[in-house]
C-alpha cells in the first residue's frame, strides 16, 4: 500500500495557462500508480459546471479531474463557484447552492472572506479523510497583490495544507521569463519557500532550443524547472474556459454536416457539444453573426447564464431573425436549456433574478413560456429520449419553469417526468445538457435531417479515459516525476 504524500498545488502566472489539464493530468498519473486520488479547487469562476451525483453544482473542470481520478465528482472538490451573469455581477454557489447574486464589489469587499476560506476548507478536510494525495488547483495568477488580502484560493491555500506547490508558465504567450520571476519575487518568503518547481507550459518545437532558458530561469528564481510540457493538439481534454472556442474554424466543410452553435454573449456549458465534434462526418462551429449561420445544416441555441439578455443580444445583431428564418426555411434548431427558453414564446422574470427586465419576447419557434425562480434544479439523470426505450444520461442546471397549454414532451426523466419541448423532428428544446453525448440522440437528429450514410458510431466515455491515459504519458515524459515525488514526501516531523 502507497504511503500518505503532502498535497500537490498547481499555480499560475496568469489564467489560462494550463493549470486544469495539468491537474487533471497528475490526477490521472497517481491513479495510474496506485494511489486515491482527489482533485479541489477552492474557488472557481465558470459558467462551465457540472451537477454531482446528489444534485449539487461545481465548476466543470473539477468534474473532469475527478474522472480522472477514477472517482464520482463530489462538491468538495470546489466549494464555492463563481457564475458571471453579466460584466459586474455573478451568482455565488456555496457547497452547491446558489446563495444569491453579488457584484464583484459585494463578493470579495463585503463578503466574509475568513468565513468562506473556513467553508472552503471544511470541504478541503473532507476530501483529505477519503482520499490521498489531494491535487489543488489554483486560480489566474498568485501574484495580484491588489487581491491578496481576498484570497481564499491561491497561497493560502497552500500555506494551509502544506501543499507542494508549482508553478505554471505558458511560454506561448510571451514573456516567460518576466512572468515567472515576477510572479515569484512579488510572494512574501513563506510563500515563495512552497514553491518547489516550475513547469513550462506550451512550448512549440524543439525542446532543446530551450536548454539555455531553463537554466536562466533556474539562476534568476533559484527554483528547478521541472518539466516542460509540449504544444499539443492531439489530446482532448475537456475545457472549463470558453476562451478555446476562439481556435475553432468557423468555414464550412463539404461533405460534412455543418452544425452551427449560436455564440451567445453568456453562453454556459459547451462542453455539451463536445461529442457532436468527436464525429468524423460532423462539423461543429461557433456563429457569431448572420452569416456564419446562413449555410448551416443544422443550428443549435446553447445554455445560457443571462436568457433575457442573450434574447435581447440575439435581437440587436439580427440573429434572432436568421434563426427563425433558418426554422421557417426547414432548417433543424434546437435548443438546450437556456436555448430552449430562448425558442419559446416568452420569458418572464418576476423576481429580477437576471435583472430589471421583467418580460420579454421569445423567438416564438416553440409555443412555451418560461418563468424565472429562485428555486435551482441541479440534478444529475437518466431519461428516455422521443419515447425510446433506450437510458440516456445527462444532468440539469437551470432556474426557470417552462410550461406549454398542450403537452409534448422530448424526453422522460427517471421514468416519470417530462421534459422539453418536442414541435417535430427537427425542432425541439430540452432542459437536458449532455443530451448530445448519446449515440441514440445524435443518429436521431442527423438521420431526421436526412444524413444516412454518415459514421456517427462512437464510444465517448473510452475516448475520454484514453485521452487521460495519453495526457499522462506526456507529462510523465517531460517532467522529473521522480523529484516531484521527493517533494511530496512527509518530513519526520510533520
Amino acid at each position: 500500500m502507497n504511503k500518505n504524500l503532502r498535497p500537490i498545488m498547481f499555480v499560475g502566472t496568469g489564467s489560462d495557462v494550463g493549470k486544469s489539464v495539468i491537474n487533471a493530468a497528475f490526477c490521472r498519473i497517481f491513479l495510474q500508480d496506485g494511489y486515491h486520488p482527489a482533485p479541489f479547487k477552492a474557488q472557481n469562476m465558470s459558467l462551465n459546471s457540472y451537477a454531482t451525483p446528489d444534485g449539487l453544482e461545481i465548476g466543470r473542470a473539477q468534474a473532469v479531474q475527478a474522472e480522472a481520478c477514477g472517482i464520482e465528482c463530489s462538491v468538495d472538490m470546489n466549494p464555492i463557484l463563481i457564475k458571471p451573469t453579466g460584466y459586474l455581477n455573478s451568482q455565488v454557489v456555496l457547497k452547491g447552492k446558489p446563495i444569491g447574486n453579488k457584484s464583484a464589489s459585494e463578493f470579495f469587499v463585503h463578503t466574509d472572506r475568513d468565513k468562506l476560506f473556513d467553508e472552503a476548507m471544511d470541504s478541503y478536510h473532507n476530501l483529505e479523510k477519503n482520499y490521498n494525495p489531494i491535487v489543488i488547483e489554483g486560480a489566474g495568477s498568485i501574484s495580484e497583490i491588489n487581491l491578496w488580502k481576498y484570497d481564499i484560493t491561491n497561497m493560502r491555500v497552500a500555506l494551509d495544507v502544506n501543499a507542494a506547490t508549482y508553478l505554471i508558465a505558458d511560454i506561448d504567450k510571451g514573456g516567460i521569463f518576466a512572468s515567472v520571476y515576477g510572479t515569484i519575487q512579488l510572494l512574501p518568503k513563506e510563500e515563495r519557500n512552497l514553491i518547489k518547481g516550475i513547469i513550462v507550459n506550451k512550448f512549440r518545437g524543439d525542446i532543446e532550443l530551450f536548454r539555455e532558458g531553463r537554466k536562466i530561469l533556474e539562476e534568476i528564481t533559484g527554483i528547478p524547472v521541472v518539466g516542460i510540457i509540449p504544444y499539443f493538439r492531439d489530446i482532448h481534454i475537456e475545457q472549463e474556459d470558453s476562451v478555446i472556442l476562439d481556435s475553432r474554424s468557423k468555414d464550412l466543410q463539404k461533405g460534412k454536416i455543418n452544425i452551427a452553435i449560436v455564440l451567445l454573449r453568456h453562453m454556459s456549458n459547451f462542453t455539451d457539444f463536445n461529442h457532436l465534434e468527436r464525429i468524423p462526418d460532423v462539423h461543429t462551429y461557433y456563429a457569431e453573426n448572420i452569416n456564419d449561420l446562413s449555410n448551416a445544416d443544422i443550428v443549435i441555441i446553447p445554455g445560457s447564464k443571462n436568457t433575457i439578455s442573450d434574447m435581447i443580444y440575439l435581437r440587436k445583431s439580427g440573429m434572432a431573425k436568421a434563426i427563425i428564418n433558418a426554422h421557417e426555411n426547414g432548417k433543424a434548431v434546437y435548443g438546450i436549456c437556456g436555448g430552449f427558453q430562448i425558442m419559446g414564446k416568452e420569458i418572464h422574470d418576476p423576481l429580477h433574478i437576471e435583472g430589471n427586465i421583467e418580460s420579454i419576447q421569445g423567438l416564438g419557434i416553440l409555443p412555451v413560456i418560461t418563468t424565472l425562480t429562485n428555486e435551482k434544479v441541479t440534478e444529475q439523470c437518466s431519461f428516455t429520449f422521443l419515447a425510446g426505450k433506450e437510458d440516456c444520461k445527462g444532468y440539469e442546471i437551470h432556474m426557470g419553469k417552462t410550461t406549454s397549454t398542450n403537452e409534448s414532451p422530448l424526453c422522460i426523466i427517471n421514468g416519470n417526468r417530462k421534459d422539453g419541448y418536442f414541435l417535430n423532428s427537427k425542432t425541439w428544446g430540452t432542459y437536458i445538457h449532455e443530451i448530445f453525448d448519446n449515440q441514440t440522440v445524435v443518429n436521431s437528429i442527423l438521420y431526421e435531417n436526412g444524413f444516412n450514410d454518415i459514421s456517427t458510431k462512437f464510444d465517448y466515455s473510452a475516448f475520454k479515459d484514453e485521452q487521460y491515459n495519453k495526457l499522462a504519458d506526456l507529462i510523465r515524459q517531460n517532467v522529473n516525476l521522480e523529484y516531484i515525488y521527493s517533494t511530496m514526501q512527509f518530513a519526520s516531523n510533520d
